[in-house]
Parts: structure tokens; C-alpha cells; sequence
């Protein structure tokens, strides 16, 4: 694994430099902020400028409405446009997640179809997976698709904790289509219209004040056949890819705080002290500086991977279970480091422009996304360290006779 620009790679950088420093804003509209409803709009713009420009989806296909450039190109990307404030990583979850599942299996003429829309955020997506009986055991979930005589499907049931559902035009979908089988092998993963008149999105009022969860009722929603992804009952493989994609994505996008505590106490004082120079604080800077780099050293390996024609592994869940500790403990610390004015969650008057705050409210939710901790131990033991899995009691059992408090 070499960390340094290749020529092919240090010419991009130097492009992309370039249109940057022209087109890329270093601070975002006033009244707009992350995770609020104001930013959705500017992130549509930002993804139609990028597309317009061919800097749209690097890795995908050209006629996928890519750049047919490498995973390479992606970081030198990220590591450049992190020096200003548009929101790049903002429709992560539709490109990252559900766009390699279009790719993988659906036919030629939806994923031109598709995809390219996708890319430049002309249509926005979500993935529809996590249920309220079906969280961390994902293959328990009870939504059901049922085929029709035309061959189309009608989906009945509801999904939660679905990021940007709101504002989606399409969904990835993972659905129960047999009964009679163990409950991983009774799964088909769809393609779903959001704007359906089937298809019931509520907002979850979030306790750091934004709704970026909501909750998705489907009353008979219809999907052809052609929205399949995959043959029907094997849609646990396709949620598989989805799920390491996840963890890829968010260990590259989502932030562990690291970079803001170092630039924070490079400066600040307290009670006339530079807390750089309080013992304490460079304990834990050493601490998360090892971290941060270790996390950063296991992406770029998977990048390698992926970049040789790979996919995504269980090391994904290495990064997100450290990152998503990290982020908290980091907020935590910092505000406790602030003291009373850590109380203070107006941007206007906060320290840091309640950068802090706002990641100790939502840090929770960075723990849960993709996978709660305990699962990314269970994959961390079972798939890197080779452990034997944990007993499973249903492990064999038909999922209509698994017991259930749904009755």
C-alpha cells in the first residue's frame, strides 16, 4: 500500500484543485447548517454542479453517469474537497449503498436508466432495511412482497430509521417473500418508487432538533417485476453487498471528531491555560491520533482492494465501531473541557459554532447506523478473528415458526 500520488493521480489532484478553488464554497449560505432541512437544497445543487463538471461518481461507468475512474480518484477527492464546505457526502447513502446493488442486479437498460439520475442527485435514494422487530437481527424482518398474477409484487409492512426516505424519489428494499424457509433464505431485495401513492413517509424528530429519520409505512405499494434486484429469495447475498458498501461509505464520510479536537485545542485556552499544554488533553490526543490513523491505514487497505477489483470486507466494520466510539467520546470530552459554555448549542454564540454539541447529540445515532456495535464485534470475531459464531436457536427453523411477540 503506497500513500503516495501516483503521476496519473497527482495530475487529477492538481485539476480538481483547480475547479475547486473556483466553484467550491469555503462556508455554507448563512442559516444553513449540517443536518438541518436548509442544506438538502444546496446539496442538490452541489451534485448537479459536480456531474456537470464530470466529477460526479469518479469510480462508476462513464455511461452510468460516472467518470470511469478508479476508487483512487475517490480519495484524492475526499482528502481535497474536505477543505471547503459543500456538502459532498450528503446523498452518500443512495450512491454508496444502493447504487452498487442497481449496478450488481439489474439489467443493462434500468441501471442506464437508473443510475445517471442517481449520480447528479436528479433522483435521490434511500435504503429501506432496518423494521422496529427487526434491527440488529436484520434477516427477522416482517415486510412482506407478494407476487401477482401479472408477475408485479405488492409490499405490505414498515421499515424504520430510514435516512432521507423524505426526500427520496427511489428506495432499495428488502422484503419477505417466504415464510416457509429459515428466515435468511426467504428474502428478495426491490427497487421501490418513494412517490407511490402506497408509500407513507413520517419524519422522526431527532433529539439534536433535525429529522433525518423517518419512519415508512407501505399500504400495497407496487413494484413490476423488473425492480427485482436479484432472484427471488437470495436477496440476503444482495444485502450483504449493501451493508459492507455501508460500512465503507460510512467509515469514509461519517467523522470521528479527531481533526476538529486537534485544530480546537491548538488554540484554546481555559482559565488562561493553552490546552495543548494540559497533560490530560495530549494524553487523549496521542490516544485518538493513533486511532484516527489506524482507521484511516484500514480504509485506504480496502480501498486497495476494492481498487484491484475487491469487494468491500468485514474490515469496513473496523473503521465504523472505532470511528463512531471515537466521535462521541470526543464531543464528550471536549465539552467537558468547555465547561459551562458547553451548554451553549447556538451556533452563533457557541464555541466552535456548537460544532461539539451537535456531535454529542448525534453521535448516538452514528452508532446505530449500518450496524450497532455489538454487531460490528460480532462480524470483527466471527469473519477477521475467525471465532465460532454465537448459538443460534433458530438457526434452521422456518421463519413461520420462529416465536414471535408479533403473534
Amino acid at each position: 500500500m503506497d500513500f503516495n500520488d501516483t503521476p496519473e493521480l497527482a495530475s487529477f489532484r492538481n485539476e480538481i484543485r483547480e475547479w475547486l478553488a473556483a466553484n467550491a464554497r469555503t462556508e455554507l449560505p448563512e442559516g444553513v447548517k449540517y443536518g438541518g432541512e436548509a442544506i438538502y437544497a444546496v446539496a442538490k445543487e452541489w451534485y448537479k454542479k459536480t456531474a456537470e463538471a464530470g466529477y460526479a461518481c469518479l469510480d462508476w461507468p462513464k455511461e452510468y453517469g460516472g467518470a470511469g475512474l478508479t476508487p483512487l480518484h475517490k480519495v484524492v477527492w475526499a482528502q481535497e474537497v474536505a477543505n471547503y464546505a459543500e456538502p459532498d457526502s450528503y446523498f452518500v447513502i443512495g450512491i454508496g449503498n444502493c447504487g452498487p446493488a442497481v449496478t450488481h442486479f439489474s439489467d443493462e437498460k434500468l441501471k442506464q436508466r437508473l443510475l445517471p439520475r442517481m449520480a447528479s442527485a436528479d433522483d435521490v435514494w434511500c435504503q429501506l432495511f432496518s423494521e422496529p422487530s427487526a434491527g440488529s437481527d436484520l434477516a427477522g424482518l416482517r415486510t412482506q412482497a407478494v407476487q401477482q398474477d401479472d408477475g408485479s409484487w405488492r409490499i405490505n409492512g414498515q421499515k424504520i430509521w430510514t435516512s432521507g426516505a423524505n426526500h427520496s424519489d427511489y428506495g432499495v428494499v428488502l422484503c419477505r417473500t417466504d415464510t416457509s424457509v429459515s428466515k435468511y433464505k426467504g428474502l428478495t431485495m426491490f427497487i421501490l418508487d418513494m412517490k407511490q401513492p402506497g408509500v407513507t413517509v413520517k419524519p422522526i424528530k431527532q433529539m439534536d432538533g433535525n429529522q433525518h429519520f423517518n419512519e415508512v409505512f407501505f399500504s400495497d405499494a407496487e413494484i413490476p417485476d423488473a425492480y427485482r434486484l436479484g432472484e427471488v429469495n437470495q436477496g440476503w447475498g444482495a444485502a450483504l453487498l449493501v451493508l459492507m458498501n455501508e460500512r465503507m461509505a460510512i467509515t469514509a464520510v461519517a467523522p470521528d471528531g479527531f481533526d476538529r479536537f486537534l485544530e480546537f485545542v491548538k488554540s484554546a485556552e481555559i482559565a488562561g491555560q493553552l490546552l495543548r499544554d494540559d497533560p490530560q488533553v495530549r494524553d487523549r490526543l496521542a490516544h485518538w491520533y493513533s486511532q484516527h490513523a489506524g482507521v484511516d491505514a484500514s480504509y485506504m487497505r480496502m480501498l486497495t482492494a476494492v481498487s484491484k477489483g475487491g469487494m468491500p470486507g468485514a474490515e469496513g466494520a473496523v473503521g465504523k465501531l472505532i470511528g463512531g466510539r471515537m466521535n462521541q467520546d470526543i464531543a464528550n470530552f471536549t465539552l467537558s473541557l468547555m465547561g459551562e459554555a458547553g451548554a451553549v448549542h447556538d451556533a452563533a454564540t457557541a464555541m466552535e459554532q456548537a460544532y461539539f454539541q451537535d456531535a454529542a447529540l448525534f453521535s448516538p445515532g452514528i452508532r446505530l447506523a449500518g450496524g450497532t456495535d455489538e454487531i460490528m464485534r460480532n462480524i470483527i470475531a466471527e469473519q477477521i478473528l475467525g471465532l465460532p459464531q454465537e448459538p443460534r436457536a433458530d438457526k434452521g427453523v422456518a421463519f413461520k415458526d420462529i416465536p414471535s411477540g408479533n403473534g
